[in-house]
């Protein structure tokens, strides 16, 4: 019976590492059919739309030349444009195209990534909610029922707004001592109060564990509120994003914390084996980080490519496109690598 279980489990894991992969290639395609869009509505010449690298499974050659490829590994895809890495600038060409039409193009990969998050955190939004809690009972010593009730609503936890990207409300406290007081907002039958509860000493598996004593459930928005909600949760995910950059820079986090596409597949198949509904925050945070990720001015990204047709355009002519090419062709290699070693670290080391 226990190897029964045992098998299950692993069949089980499986899956979730397939529906993660096919999640994180969802993802990609859309930055991808964000090029491909405005490629198209701008007229450009487009040789190749390819879900997934290496060799070609699927191929279908439209009547235009296009050809739409599904390819073996899929963990990437690219939108190939006539001319786009060479040196060929004849009419049809991607480099011969305005420098307007051509920063388009590269910003709509990030910004198609940018409204899949919009989209689906409406849904996160009205199925899960951002964190915040509703009281479903009180059972703890220090929290009577005159502190909370159930259908409490709590909001904020010592003035900071309970939110997914900060924890909730275990993440708020969880560096507040047992006793220590904690100052929470609820709203209470439609109206907003304050109230002060302090967390209490119970033993779990030999070890002291603060509680609170109450019994919760996530609080969702209404279909109305979530679409009201989800452009500034979007915003706030991409600031997130750009702090937690910003902190690995100067040292706050290390490699340890951060991670390549195996360990995000590893981490999403991990967090969908709690609960299904992890998928839920995870993939608009994903599509968020591929927005931003795409747009920092980094060799083979959108956003060096961006800089590229920016100096270009105020130059008047563009940098050596050989010279460009070959940036961007070390900058893939040393990011792949980068991303490679990552993975392996996490892997074998931590």
């Amino acid at each position: 019976m226990a190897s029964l279980l045992s098998i299950g489990s692993v069949f089980a894991q499986i899956g979730n590492i397939l529906l993660a992969i096919l999640v994180l290639l969802l993802m990609i395609t859309i930055h991808e059919f964000g090029h491909y869009t405005a490629g198209k509505l701008l007229k450009f010449k487009i040789n190749e739309f390819s879900v997934g690298f290496g060799k070609a499974l699927f191929s279908k050659t439209k009547k235009n030349g296009e050809v739409f490829s599904i390819r073996l590994i899929p963990l990437g895809g690219y939108c190939a444009f006539e001319g786009e890495d060479t040196n060929n600038e004849n009419a049809d060409s991607f480099n011969a195209q305005a420098p307007w039409k051509r920063l388009i193009v590269l910003f709509s990969g990030a910004f198609f990534n940018f409204l899949s998050a919009i989209l689906l955190s409406v849904i996160l939004l009205a199925v899960v909610g951002n964190g915040q809690v509703k009281v479903v009972s009180v059972d703890g010593i220090n929290n009577s029922v005159e502190k909370l009730q159930v259908g409490d609503v709590i909001t904020h936890a010592n003035g900071e707004k309970l939110s997914f990207l900060n924890g909730g409300l275990s993440g708020i406290t969880a560096d507040v001592k047992i006793d220590e007081d904690i100052k929470l907002t609820i709203i209470r039958n439609g109206e907003k109060m304050e109230v002060i509860v302090q967390k209490y000493a119970v033993m779990e598996d030999g070890k002291e564990v603060g509680k609170f004593g109450i019994t919760t459930s996530y609080q969702n928005f209404s279909f109305g509120q979530a679409c009201l909600q989800a452009v500034p949760f979007s915003f706030q995910m991409a600031w997130e994003c750009l702090v937690i950059l910003g902190q690995l820079l100067i040292g706050v986090y290390g490699l340890q914390d951060i991670g390549g596409p195996i360990t995000t597949i590893g981490a999403m198949a991990n967090a969908s084996a709690v609960s299904m509904l992890n998928y839920l925050l995870l993939i608009p945070l994903i599509a968020v980080n591929l927005a931003v990720f795409n747009l920092l001015p980094i060799p083979a990204l959108d956003g060096a490519k961006m800089v590229f047709v920016l100096i270009e355009w105020i130059r008047g002519k563009p940098i050596n496109r050989d010279l460009e090419n070959k940036i961007h062709t070390v900058g893939l290699i040393l990011l792949f690598g980068f991303v490679v070693l990552v993975d392996l670290l996490h892997l074998f080391v931590y």
